[in-house]
């Protein structure tokens, strides 16, 4: 494994060992150093392209010293179809000496200055994609709790938004407001947009994301939680457009009877 495979994956709290790329010398803080280490490749939307495409660094990538254990990359990785670019920064980390033989690395941290024309979610979420973009971005720069705090607005506003398109009451006959538990229940009563796998955990997921607003939840929790609260979250989002396209074939079809 080389370390352009480490930096095209998902940010993981584990060490991967790779090839060593420092050929044994340990650069300087600050120095500049070229190295070799393949293209990286990570995939975002790309809104020239309509589609989610590949964006892929140049062969030449350059790190700069911070210590024995922590270097610095900063590249522009391309649209493998267009022009677009997103410029993205690395801090790579090692729990060994980073200029060994084969050394163990991870992502410290990684962070991405996305032009007009590209956005790290596509755009079939519709208007919760700006904020699944601004959870992952929370996430990406090591903001646990921020970045749960933008997944709990989404489930709280897909659970809003399908009760009123569904005509289920968010209020109670004395006029107060439902409990989110209850309205929650309701709508998936009606709607099932939770899906089947996790029914009976829909409101624990709440629990789970409102834990940080009570502050329950320190941000390196949050880091670990991450990755599995946001699939469950998506996954409520597909229910709910698959639901909707579901719908709109039935009554194209004359089936709603």
């Amino acid at each position: 494994m080389r370390l352009s495979d480490v930096l095209s994956s998902q940010i993981s709290s584990e060490y991967e060992q790779i090839e060593g790329f420092l050929s044994n010398r340990t650069p300087r803080s600050g120095q500049l150093r070229k190295i070799s280490v393949g293209k990286i490749a990570l995939n975002f939307y790309c809104k020239n392209c309509h589609d989610a495409r590949t964006f892929i660094s140049d062969e030449n990538l350059y790190c700069i010293g911070v210590n024995k254990h922590l270097i610095s990359i900063d590249t522009v990785l391309t649209c493998s179809r267009c022009d677009s670019t997103v410029q993205t920064w690395f801090l790579v980390e090692s729990n060994g000496d980073i200029a060994g033989i084969a050394p163990e690395v991870r992502i410290a941290k990684r962070s991405e200055r996305l032009s007009e024309m590209v956005l790290v979610y596509n755009e079939r979420y519709d208007d919760f994609s700006d904020l699944l973009e601004k959870a992952q971005k929370a996430y990406r720069d090591g903001l646990g709790a921020g970045s749960l705090v933008y997944l709990r607005k989404i489930l709280e506003r897909t659970t809003m938004q399908t009760a009123e398109v569904s005509n289920i009451n968010t209020k109670k006959p004395n006029g107060h407001r439902k409990s989110f538990k209850e309205l929650l229940r309701e709508v998936d009563t009606q709607c099932s947009i939770i899906p089947k796998e996790f029914t009976e955990n829909g409101y624990r997921l709440f629990g789970e994301l409102s834990d940080v607003i009570h502050g329950d939840t320190d941000e390196q929790l949050g880091l670990q939680k991450y990755d599995a609260l946001c699939r469950l979250i998506i996954g409520i989002l597909d229910n709910v457009k698959n639901n909707k396209e579901l719908m709109t074939a039935i009554g194209s079809l004359g089936w709603n009877d």
